[in-house]
């Protein structure tokens, strides 16, 4: 069977070029090469000032060019780490409905400063959260039929945990929304 897979528009699967691959020459320009890396890598979504770094890093691009053009980027603002992390948390907060804790630690791992992040997290509603739990169960509910009402429990703990959320609000959000799904469902009364 071949492993044959076309190559689209955007292939994030795809290796960066070696040394030996056009631009990448004795005597190509650092910058410009490093230039048209950030370029490419900005045209296809906003990255982290580190993520970037990382990638120009394993791109072999001089520690010196890199700091530099960075540093240009950001004064001219192609790459602004708070402006990334408010439009990562609002995306993975509506996409994936996690909570503050799991996007901290997303935020960290794309190289977010602690301060940057906790500023951005701070503008998150907790009433916003805690509607987001009750959405999430909600939702999960509906593929809940049919299973005692103790299982059901734990698994949307456990699935809010798993998201973020801290035990309280986890306990609390299902509790409530355990007992307004009340009926025939969690009673064990079939119709």
């Amino acid at each position: 069977m071949s492993s044959f897979r076309p190559r689209t528009a955007i292939d994030r699967t795809a290796e960066p070029p070696d040394e030996d691959e056009p631009g990448w020459t004795e005597d190509a320009d650092p910058e410009s090469v490093a230039r048209k890396i950030l370029l490419d890598q900005l045209s296809i979504k906003a990255r982290s000032r580190r993520e970037l770094e990382d990638r120009l890093a394993r791109r072999k691009v001089p520690e010196e060019v890199a700091s530099r053009l960075l540093d240009r980027f950001e004064e001219v603002g192609l790459v602004d780490d708070e402006a990334f992390a408010r439009a990562w948390v609002e995306g993975r907060r509506r996409s994936r409905g996690l909570a503050r804790t799991a996007l901290a630690v997303e935020l960290r791992r794309k190289g977010i400063a602690d301060e940057t992040a906790r500023e951005v997290l701070d503008e998150v509603e907790p009433g916003a959260e805690e509607e987001a739990a009750r959405a999430l169960v909600r939702k999960k509910l509906r593929t809940m039929r049919g299973l005692e009402e103790q299982v059901a429990a734990r698994r949307l703990v456990g699935m809010l945990a798993r998201k973020g959320y801290g035990a309280g609000l986890a306990h609390a959000v299902v509790r409530s929304e355990l007992g307004a799904a009340a009926g025939a469902e969690w009673s064990g009364d079939d119709d």
